[in-house]
């Protein structure tokens, strides 16, 4: 395997190198026939979160995933996403777990509370479980942009959230192969 890399001399100038390795290099996949999800998806906001499921569930069919595969839990707002989650992953039945929800500012610091809360404890959850727990929880300023965010698949959270949900369950599942 050949790494090309950018190397920077003494005058700040970049070239590009060549280096030949034996590296072993972990990547995951988006083939997902034999990998379970779960999603937890908000209900608050629901018109931005439906939108962000749909698109999810879209992404793992065109991964090969099942319906019989996935498991969808609908909590009433993003900041119960978190320990549902936890509990979701901690059942061992799940190669990854991703968390939708929208949370548009307001007029108060409710919103700065309740996006630092959900994302603490989305990211403790899947420190402590081992278990792949994807953030898709919109944090957005307004109803534009989030829905901007759930809208075309380039731009929808739920895709991109399903894409990184499938490539941490191959990778996870590679290295608990190396583990023998």
């Amino acid at each position: 395997m050949t790494l090309s890399c950018a190397v920077s001399s003494r005058d700040g100038r970049q070239r590009s190198e060549q280096h030949a390795t034996t590296l072993e290099i972990l990547e995951g996949t988006h083939e997902t026939q034999d990998s379970r999800f779960g999603i937890v998806v908000s209900k608050f906001n629901e018109f931005i979160t439906t939108r962000l499921l749909d698109s999810a569930l879209d992404t793992f069919k065109k991964g090969g995933t099942s319906d019989q595969h996935i498991r969808i839990v609908r909590v009433p707002g993003a900041f119960e996403i978190p320990l549902v989650a936890r509990q979701l992953a901690e059942t061992g039945r799940f190669d990854a777990i991703i968390c939708l929800g929208s949370v548009i500012r307001g007029e108060t610091p409710h919103f700065d509370y309740i996006c630092a809360e959900t994302s603490r404890g989305i990211a403790q959850a899947a420190l402590d479980t081992g278990v792949p727990i994807i953030f898709g929880v919109l944090t957005t300023e307004t109803v534009d942009q989030a829905l901007d965010r759930s809208g075309s698949p380039q731009r929808n959270r739920g895709v991109h959230a399903a894409q990184a949900a499938m490539e941490m369950a191959s990778i996870m599942k590679q290295i608990r192969m190396m583990r023998g």
